[in-house]
């Protein structure tokens, strides 16, 4: 056994670096390769490595990354949609499998209790192969919003399943003496609210206060990760799982760090390459396949086992493709998730046994289960993630803008936050650009027809609660008006900030129509606002981390008016301690404006003719 540190750390880094080569050549899932690597090297193999309790620590934060990456890579707006269904699934992916385990350990003969907590360990899930759906971008796929969502419910059933069989078992022999140093209901219940509290509240108003003073990624990754342990910890201290924690902190922390943000990448690209694998070479580990020869029993009870959680996963995910009318591919891909199990089932199984609810068949068969589960599991969910992606690519609508746009900063030269913009937003290819005044800035968006952004910063993207969207009448009319409400669906969808469409009767209509489409599915609310010099009003109704952003147009387009000549001058004077952006739509070439559109374009008023002479004056003086 090799016990020199350098040695061990050589050799785990050499398996995270060839063992995925390895796996790409014979075509397997990297999970299932790197859990029979460990199955090698540990010591149930050629006993290279022992049960270091530095792997085994890794490993954990390994278990702990998958958690929090599911929690903060959930698609917010598709998330709020589908959070009945995946409550609703959550529920019977527990209880079907929890009701089948129970009957068929009754008929092999275990004991009430043994067959409740088997039934639990049934009804959870470990998202193992979460990466794998991550890795081919299907991740915002309903399915797996569904699944993923339905997984913190399965996890909670579980753990509480546990503490009360758990407790129902070791009521007998505990004396009379010590049953007043029982915690009671209350004081459990009160010790899980406040750990919830402190990570969905207070954990996130930290974070965004940090990020308003600290934009680099580096800190913003330190930061993640310190809230990631110490959720982890709470967890443990309230009675719960640290996985848990681990999902609960990913969810709070989800608007603030974007899939497609810096911090996003470091949190990706340390747990996929050094964490993750660290835990399967650790399940792997523990997993002895000497039993399969040490008797029947163990063998009958492992293949019971695993039928039953196949079995009552896989009814569960075939009611939630009837129920929510899914495609089969969909089906496939919540099995693949939701059937995978290790922390979990570890956690039961040690608690099972230390409790001595189980024995050693059931251990031995347990860890047997793992290593069967989390290879169908990763070869399910490759197979799936890898259809449904073909069939993303086929769409001909894309999530990712095609129009060419320009983005341009005006008085101030703010380059990385431009590019932070465009990356959020998903534009390809923008042409970046700075001018001095917006004299110049107004001749050059008017002198050519592109798409145009005009952004101003004042605080971080991910730290923005609210996008407060003005729209003037006849906007929807416009020949790129999709592809500017994409934008904005898009920056909601990464930061998890709310959507506030001002607009009139007419055009909120339309803009409806574009949030329920399947999909593209934005979360907004809307405020009415009749005529275009009533977006003065959003100025009394912003806060501090609101971000407003304006819809324009060109002169000679169907919604231009006279009025967005005076936006600079209004957004200077009432709106510079906000971050605001203009956007022009793309303006179609020698298309013409039909008469009734142009004959009810409003007029400027009386008060804004005053300050467009004033303005004139004003120039007209500084140039003499």
């Amino acid at each position: 056994m090799i016990t020199d540190p350098l040695a061990i750390i050589a050799l785990v880094l050499a398996a995270i670096l060839l063992v995925p080569m390895a796996c790409r050549k014979i075509r397997i899932p990297s999970i299932v390769g790197f859990i029979i690597v460990g199955i090698i090297v540990g010591p149930n193999g050629f006993k290279w490595l022992g049960g270091s309790e530095t792997i085994q620590m890794l490993g954990k934060i390994g278990m702990l990354y998958i958690m929090l990456q599911a929690g903060i890579e959930v698609d917010v707006n598709d998330f709020h949609q589908q959070r009945v269904h995946a409550l609703f699934f959550g529920f019977y992916s527990f209880i079907l499998p929890f009701v089948l385990g129970i009957g068929t350990s009754l008929l092999v003969g275990f004991d009430w209790a043994t067959s409740a907590l088997l039934g639990a360990m049934y009804g959870s899930h470990t998202l193992m192969t979460y990466p794998i759906v991550s890795r081919y971008g299907v991740q915002k796929n309903p399915a797996a919003n569904i699944a993923i969502g339905g997984s913190m419910l399965t996890i909670t059933l579980s753990l509480v399943a546990l503490a009360i069989i758990r407790n129902q078992h070791s009521v007998v022999s505990v004396q009379p003496s010590e049953v007043s140093h029982q915690p009671s209901l209350w004081a459990i219940l009160g010790t899980i609210a406040l750990a919830i509290g402190v990570i969905t509240i207070i954990f996130p108003w930290l974070a965004q206060w940090f990020f308003k003073r600290r934009s680099d990624a580096t800190s913003g990754f330190l930061v993640v990760m310190t809230m990631m342990a110490m959720s982890a910890w709470l967890a443990d201290w309230a009675g719960l799982e640290g996985i848990l924690g681990a999902f609960i902190c990913g969810v709070s922390l989800n608007r603030l760090v974007p899939n497609l943000s810096p911090v996003m990448q470091r949190i990706n690209f340390v747990g996929n390459n050094l964490f993750v694998p660290l835990f399967l070479l650790g399940v792997g580990m523990m997993i002895d396949v000497h039993y399969l020869w040490s008797g029947w029993k163990t063998i009958v009870i492992a293949v019971v086992m695993i039928a039953t959680k196949l079995s009552g996963k896989w009814i569960a995910a075939w009611i939630g493709q009837k129920h929510f009318q899914l495609s089969a591919e969909e089906r496939r891909l919540m099995f693949g998730l939701t059937h995978a199990t290790a922390a979990g089932t570890l956690a039961i199984v040690t608690i099972g046994y230390q409790s001595r609810i189980f024995g050693d068949e059931i251990l031995n068969a347990s860890v047997l289960m793992i290593l069967v589960l989390c290879t169908t599991a990763s070869f399910v969910t490759e197979y799936a993630s890898k259809r449904l992606a073909l069939q993303e690519e086929a769409k001909l609508e894309s999530n990712k803008s095609d129009y060419s746009w320009r983005m341009m900063t005006v008085n101030e030269n703010r380059g990385y936050e431009l590019r932070e913009l465009a990356e959020l937003g998903e534009l390809s290819s923008p042409e970046f650009s700075f001018e001095s005044d917006w004299a110049e800035a107004t001749k050059l968006i008017n002198s050519q027809s592109k798409a145009t952004i005009v952004y101003h910063p004042a605080q971080p993207l991910n730290t923005i609660n609210r996008i407060l969207v003005a729209v003037p009448r006849y906007a929807e009319k416009e020949h790129d008006f999709i592809s500017c409400f994409g934008l904005v669906r898009r920056l909601s969808s990464q930061i998890g900030a709310k959507v506030v469409f001002y607009t009139n009767e007419d055009s909120q209509k339309a803009l409806q129509a574009f949030c329920r489409r399947k999909g593209k599915y934005l979360r907004a609310s809307y405020r009415e606002m009749e005529n275009w010099e009533d977006v003065l009003m959003i100025a009394k109704q912003m806060a501090p981390d609101d971000m407003i952003v304006m819809i324009n147009a060109r002169p000679s387009t169907p919604s231009y008016n006279p009025l967005f000549d005076q936006v600079p001058t209004m957004l200077e004077k009432f709106f510079s301690e906000h971050s605001y952006m203009i956007v022009y739509p793309e303006q179609e070439t020698g298309s013409e404006v039909p008469d009734i559109l142009t004959g009810d374009t409003p007029q400027a008023s009386i008060t804004w003719k005053i300050i467009g002479w004033m303005k004139a004056k004003l120039l007209s003086f500084q140039q003499r």
